[in-house]
């Protein structure tokens, strides 16, 4: 199997590329804007093409949740366009289409974990574009394809949470985080095995959407507490509410996403969020 992937030095990218070491029987390309446009729908033909590509696994996004909702252009370009442009590409080509989506595709004013089927509504911009990348895929309906909604992903590689907070733990005595999102992390490298082992094998007729994170619930606080826990670090953690820490875009209350569906389907189990956050603060320490 010839898989290509986009977005390939972004956190779930990286983590592909060190999975694809140990995956002889599939043969990756690993792009990224520099290499491989995926604004320009003719360039990425043409690599599908001349490469027999089998998978298009789009790790790709525009995910400056905050700029987003002034730079709605550059949003719309790689989280919209060029979304429909690969499900276009994958039709035509007749190979399989994974896209990586997000849990802000909701509003986050439910209470019990959204399933893939229940009505979507973005309150910031970031996940009117996603969801619309969302729709367009769906409408032209690539077979084999999949649409995997994430939240809160972390890894060793990249800029993100975790290592944000490992920095400021050792910078700091104490630090605000907020207390009142609720949601659950995802530890790239787990997202990326799930993929590697089970998702590049998918056969379904029509796009389908699956909702992949880690096990288990926590706010942005006890995520926060918990790497320090693990990191070592005497930094205090204090809980503050949304309202002490505004943003230009809303974020989501709530945003716990059902799996059962997933692994039900793919007959997987998923670790909990405390076990694989373990797993990459001690990788992080390591290194």
């Amino acid at each position: 199997m010839k898989v290509l992937i986009t977005g390939a030095n972004g956190q779930l990218g990286s983590e592909l590329q060190v999975l694809s070491a140990t995956t002889p029987d599939v043969e990756f390309f690993s792009t990224d804007s520099s290499s491989l446009d995926i604004t320009d729908q003719e360039a990425v033909r043409t690599f599908v093409n001349t490469h027999g590509i089998d998978c298009i696994l789009n790790c790709a996004a525009y995910t400056a949740v905050d700029q987003a909702e002034t730079d709605c252009g550059a949003a719309d370009a790689i989280n919209q366009y060029a979304v429909a442009g690969l499900a276009q590409i994958a039709l035509e080509s007749h190979c399989k289409l994974i896209h990586i989506s997000t849990d802000y595709v909701f509003d986050g004013k439910g209470h019990k974990p959204y399933l893939s089927t229940d009505i979507t509504n973005p309150v910031n911009y970031y996940g009117a574009s996603k969801l619309q990348g969302e729709q367009a895929m769906l409408q032209i309906n690539p077979a084999n394809s999949l649409i995997i909604r994430t939240s809160w992903v972390y890894s060793s590689f990249g800029t993100n949470f975790v290592k944000t907070m490992m920095r400021l733990g050792k910078e700091r005595d104490s630090l605000n985080v907020i207390y009142d999102q609720v949601g659950v992390p995802t530890y790239a490298r787990d997202l990326a095995r799930f993929l590697v082992e089970k998702a590049l094998y998918t056969e379904n007729p029509s796009v389908k959407i699956y909702q992949y994170t880690n096990e288990g619930v926590c706010s942005w606080y006890d995520f926060a507490y918990e790497i320090m826990q693990l990191a070592g670090l005497d930094c205090k953690v204090y809980p503050i509410p949304t309202s002490a820490y505004p943003t230009p875009a809303k974020r989501p209350h709530y945003s716990l996403m059902d799996k059962e569906a997933l692994k039900a389907d793919f007959d997987t189990e998923i670790p909990y969020w405390k076990s694989s956050l373990n797993e990459c603060v001690q990788l992080l320490n390591n290194h």
